[in-house]
């Protein structure tokens, strides 16, 4: 049992320093009997296993940053999950995650484990600090998302509530300012939510799988089998344009594409690779 005497200004102090609440200050300090690193270091155990215990939670809310390099060659996107909307709202929240961003911005790691592993400012990781806001909060917060991405032109696009962001990547700008076509076409991305830039990025398997579904379609409604490859490859060509940026409907007028829209606003103009984030979807 500790023998030194804790006092209000002693919790308080504690308290500052952590951002931990009153009582957990309290007893950190008395079970450390009085030691204030002692103290720290237990309340950031105690943030270990409240964050082990909340590991299997659901993190659908939260915020997405992005930060794009002046010369608009490079963009790098964080999206800070947590499980309830209130907490994303937390000044300490918003806080870590435009710390977490300017982490990634300084120090242009190429995945999420080098960004987890960044130190910062106060000496602690990335992961310990998210680590330890976690058990201030009493609520699983996670690095959701990470996108650090590369080339000619990049535009980014973040969503009013914060929840979405995305980053695309264009070639062929050739000096023209193509800052508003870009934004448009980001929030293309962020309303028709494309599988991929074009035919060729599709994944072989999601192929394969919009094939035997449209056959099957086909077949239940007593088409002959003679036609139904014919008929599937139709089906096929329409996905490609219902779900490839390229080939899509150009959202702000139906009467071209995506492809054509940008050709129009610089010749030879298109979208190499794009990230989109949506933290609940």
């Amino acid at each position: 049992m500790s023998t030194v005497q804790i006092t209000a200004a002693d919790v308080n102090k504690l308290r500052q320093q952590t951002g931990a609440g009153m009582m957990d200050c309290k007893k950190a300090l008395v079970e450390a009997n009085g030691d204030f690193e002692a103290a720290v270091d237990l309340l950031r155990k105690k943030g270990q296993k409240v964050s082990a215990a909340r590991s299997g939670n659901a993190t659908s809310e939260g915020l997405v940053s992005i930060s794009v390099s002046a010369d608009g060659t490079n963009g790098k996107l964080v999206a800070l999950a947590c499980e309830t909307e209130p907490v994303s709202k937390v000044e300490d929240f918003r806080n870590l995650a435009q710390a977490v961003l300017a982490a990634a911005v300084a120090n242009n790691p190429s995945s999420m484990e080098e960004l987890s592993s960044i130190t910062l400012e106060d000496g602690r990781t990335v992961a310990e600090t998210i680590t330890e806001l976690t058990g201030k909060i009493g609520e699983k917060i996670v690095i959701q998302e990470y996108a650090n991405v590369t080339g000619e032109k990049i535009v980014s696009y973040i969503h009013s509530n914060g929840k979405m962001g995305v980053l695309v990547v264009f070639e062929g700008a050739n000096g023209i300012d193509i800052t508003e076509a870009g934004k448009d076409v980001a929030m293309q991305i962020a309303a028709m939510n494309p599988v991929a830039v074009d035919k060729d990025g599709v994944d072989p398997a999601t192929i394969e799988r919009e094939i035997e579904i449209a056959k099957d379609v086909i077949r239940a409604e007593g088409k002959p089998e003679e036609m139904v490859e014919k008929i599937a490859a139709g089906k096929l060509n329409k996905f490609y344009k219902d779900s490839t940026l390229l080939n899509q409907e150009f959202v702000k007028d139906s009467s071209k594409d995506v492809r054509k829209f940008l050709n129009e606003t610089a010749k030879g103009l298109t979208v190499t690779a794009f990230k989109r984030v949506q933290l609940g979807a």
